[in-house]
Order: structure tokens, then C-alpha cells, then sequence
């Protein structure tokens, strides 16, 4: 067994899951690789998410040290960045993979690209 901020995993790979799993993790983690972002610019950059969803994965992340959250009350309206944290960059080759993979999967598994080979 695996310990990880107080969580047990049975295997490196579950906890990698764990941590990056699910729909919105990896696309939240892919839209923070140019740098930091507002809530509502990751909301923009991600229409179909709901704003309940976006708020509980980002604090997930939070908890797990994979994203940081920085609050400024100097002047309204409040503001708020997310950042990438030095364990979530090491990320980075991780997401980028990922989203390679799948660029490849539609460019040669698409159903268009399926149609066209299965009508010739």
C-alpha cells in the first residue's frame, strides 16, 4: 500500500488516478500549463462544466498539492489565481501526453476518418 497525503493507494498507478482522474482534472491541470488563471477564464476555456464541478475539482487539486490558490483582497472585486505547484509541473509531460494521444485518436480513429476507410 501507498500513502499519499493521508490517503492509501494500492498501487502507483491508483494513485496517480487518484490525483488526475475523472472528466475535468486533466483538462483543469491542461488549461494551467501557460501559467496562472482566474475561476472565470478556466470557466470560459471550459463551457461545459459547471461551476459547482470546476469549484470542487480545483479544491481537490488544492488538497493534493497539484494546484495553489492565491487570494487578493487589496481592492474589489476579489480576486482569485490557480496556479500549477512545483509537484503539479512535474505533471506537465503526463497531460501533455495525454492530450497528444488524443490529437492522434481523432486524426486516425474519428468516426469520419472510420466512414471513409470502411466506404472504399
Amino acid at each position: 500500500m501507498l500513502t499519499f497525503k493521508g490517503k492509501e493507494y494500492p498501487c502507483c498507478i491508483s494513485l496517480t488516478m487518484g490525483i488526475i482522474g475523472g472528466k475535468w482534472k486533466t483538462v483543469i491541470l491542461y488549461h494551467l500549463i501557460g501559467g496562472e488563471k482566474r475561476y472565470n477564464e478556466l470557466r470560459k476555456e471550459m463551457p461545459t462544466v459547471t461551476e459547482r464541478t470546476l469549484s470542487l475539482q480545483l479544491k481537490k487539486l488544492e488538497e493534493d498539492g497539484i494546484v495553489s490558490r492565491k487570494v487578493y483582497t487589496k481592492k474589489p472585486p476579489l480576486k482569485v489565481e490557480y496556479r500549477l505547484t512545483d509537484l503539479g509541473k512535474t505533471l506537465i509531460p503526463v497531460i501533455q501526453s495525454i492530450a497528444k494521444w488524443g490529437d492522434y485518436a481523432i486524426e486516425n480513429y474519428s468516426e469520419k476518418k472510420l466512414f471513409t476507410i470502411q466506404t472504399r
